[in-house]
C-alpha cells in the first residue's frame, strides 16, 4: 500500500510534460516517476499498438512476396528492413531508462 507522499517543486511546463508522458504511457503521474527513477521499463500505449501495426502489415508484405514469385524483390526487402528499424526504435529504452545511472 503506498501511503506516503513526497512534494517537489517543479516548473509549469516540467509538470505539464509529466502529466502527458505518464497519459501517453498510460499510467498515473506517481507511477510514471516511480517507473523512472527505479529505471524500470516505461511502455507508450501508442508504441505498443503502433508496433502490432507494423508486424500486421510486415506479414502482409511478406505475403504479398511469395503470391507475386518475388517480384519487386528489392523494393519489398527495402520495405520489410524499414519495418523491422521502426519496430527496433519504437521498441527501445525511454529517456529516463537512457540517463537512468543506478547508485
Amino acid at each position: 500500500m503506498l501511503a506516503n507522499d513526497f512534494h517537489i517543486r517543479m516548473t509549469p511546463e516540467e509538470k505539464s510534460d509529466w502529466c502527458a508522458a505518464a497519459n501517453v504511457a498510460g499510467l498515473t503521474v506517481s507511477e510514471f516517476v516511480r517507473r523512472c527513477c527505479a529505471g524500470r521499463t516505461i511502455t507508450a500505449r501508442a508504441d505498443v499498438v503502433m508496433v502490432n501495426e507494423l508486424r500486421r502489415l510486415g506479414g502482409l508484405l511478406k505475403h504479398i512476396h511469395h503470391e507475386s514469385g518475388g517480384a519487386n524483390t528489392i523494393a519489398t526487402a527495402d520495405a520489410m528492413t524499414a519495418i523491422t528499424d521502426y519496430i527496433k526504435k519504437l521498441s527501445g529504452k525511454n529517456d529516463c531508462q537512457k540517463n537512468h545511472q543506478p547508485a
